[in-house]
Order: structure tokens, then C-alpha cells, then sequence
């Protein structure tokens, strides 16, 4: 089954339509790749079939969310890039515990494309250990995607051993449950982190994301280097506006704001503090 140019550009822009996510010619292959999968799964013999399916009534309301699903990328770790958990730790948590020293609100965190939970979790575990070092401290996060896949993931928040290598052994005694069945190489979030983090289902190209709360902390990291410039600017605005006043931004080490007339100022390599 291969997927005809044709077929290739009318995908693209649907998915570009649907979540905003650009499909250059270059990812024809991983398009085609990945999408074979729901057609052997729907007994179809051809790319304009599925076409015709997806485009339909029916299709329109079975099939877009689990096509997202798929093409959406999901690469995610624990600790990934961890100078940013350092700074988070070492800088903010003290300076915001210093202006708000009577604990009257919860520290508020936004993992936004939080994928299959890595990131939301490893934010808990650094919020955990420094509300155990700071009586009266607490905290909430959320976590948002647009693949149901991946929530799903993170709402169970069982992972194989490996992937938690990069998890520091004290965190790993403290924050992870292994099975009883040591053969199976997973382990689980311990409850009380997991109380600590909502997840939830969210499109960044919808006109409303049903938030009514500012975050003190937003992490949106590598994840605007999907979008095209139009789309991120749209996006950087509308997460600047759910930042409280001194809240900050964190990006991907490949992401940049420069060129962006927003009112975010440097203050680390790719975290950003809201100035209004």
C-alpha cells in the first residue's frame, strides 16, 4: 500500500486543520508508515479507501481522534533536560515559596503535550521532595495532550524499568512502587504522586481550552517546533495569558522566542518569566 501524493497533501491538511501540526513532503513516509497500521486494522486495500473513510460521516466521528493518535510524535523522557528541574528547584520554588510564605494556593503547574506522563511525573517527584523539605508547601498539576493514547498512558502511569534510568536513585526509592513480579520489569508511580496530577485531553488549535486558573509554571517543551510560525505565536500568546504575573515558561532547548514580540523575559536558557 503506498500513499500517492495526492492522497499525502489532502492528509496533511487535514491534519494541519485538525491540530495544527505541519506535514512537510518530507514526512510522507512516516505518514504512510504509521497510517498502514489503521488500514490493516479496517480491512483496507488502499489509501484513497481510508481517505474516503476518514472524510465521511462516519469517519469524521470513529476515526480522527485515533488517526491523531498516530501521528502525533510522543518522544518523551524522565528528566529530560534536567538543568530545567535544577532551576525549577534551585530558583523558582524557594523565590515564589518567598512571596507567598502563608500558603494560602497550591503551586500550579501546566505539562502541556505531556505525552505518556514522563515529564508531569517528573515535575511531581521535584515538587514532592522539595514539599517534604518545606512544611506547608503544596502543589498541583496538569497535564494535557491531544492523543487519548498517551493520557491513557500516563493516567495508569506504569512504565518498564528502563525507562526510568534516568531517575535518581533516591527518587526512585521514594516515588516508585516495582510489580511483585520482579520478571516483569515495570514499575508504578506511587499513589500520592499520582493524586497529584490531572490529566486531561486538549487541542492546542481549539478556540477554547476550558481553563479558568493562571499556572505559575508552564512546561511546553519541544512541542512548538511542530506548529508553523503563525500557529506558534498563537500559541505563546494564549500560554503567556494563563501565566500568573512572575510565572514562567519553559521551552525545548531547541526552541527559541526571539522574533516574538511578547512580554517574556530570559532569565534562564529557555525558560521565559512573564513581566505583566
Amino acid at each position: 500500500m503506498r500513499l500517492t501524493g495526492g492522497d499525502f497533501l489532502r492528509l496533511a491538511q487535514f491534519i494541519y486543520d485538525a491540530c495544527g501540526i505541519r506535514m512537510p513532503p518530507s514526512k510522507k513516509s512516516m505518514l504512510e508508515s504509521r497510517l498502514q497500521k489503521r488500514l490493516r486494522a479496517l480491512g483496507m486495500d488502499s489509501f484513497s479507501q481510508y481517505c474516503a473513510y476518514l472524510f465521511s460521516p462516519e469517519g469524521q466521528k470513529h476515526e480522527v481522534i485515533g488517526m491523531i493518535d498516530l501521528v502525533t510524535t510522543n518522544k518523551t523522557d524522565f528528566f529530560r533536560e534536567p538543568d530545567h528541574f535544577a532551576y525549577l528547584t534551585e530558583h523558582l520554588l524557594p523565590e515564589w515559596v518567598r512571596r507567598h510564605p502563608d500558603g494560602t494556593r497550591p503551586f500550579r503547574v501546566w505539562s502541556a503535550g505531556c505525552s505518556t506522563g514522563e515529564e508531569p511525573y517528573t515535575l511531581a517527584m521535584v515538587l514532592q521532595d522539595f514539599a517534604d523539605r518545606c512544611p506547608g508547601f503544596d502543589f498541583r498539576i496538569m497535564a494535557t495532550d491531544i492523543s487519548t493514547r498517551v493520557l491513557e498512558a500516563g493516567r495508569q502511569a506504569v512504565y518498564r524499568e528502563e525507562r526510568t534510568a534516568t531517575v535518581p536513585l533516591p527518587f526512585k526509592k521514594k516515588f516508585l512502587l516495582r510489580s511483585k513480579d520482579r520478571n516483569e520489569g515495570l514499575v508504578r508511580i506511587i499513589p500520592g504522586l499520582r493524586n497529584k496530577v490531572q490529566f486531561r485531553w486538549l487541542n492546542f488549535t481549539g478556540t477554547d481550552f476550558g481553563i479558568h486558573e493562571t499556572f505559575d509554571v508552564i512546561f511546553c517543551r519541544n512541542v512548538i517546533i511542530y506548529f508553523d510560525r503563525a500557529t506558534q505565536e498563537t500559541l505563546l500568546e494564549r500560554f503567556r495569558s494563563y501565566l500568573a504575573v512572575n510565572g514562567h515558561l519553559f521551552l525545548g532547548h531547541s526552541e527559541t522566542l526571539s522574533g516574538y514580540n511578547l512580554p517574556l523575559k530570559a532569565v534562564y536558557p529557555t525558560v521565559y518569566r512573564n513581566i505583566r
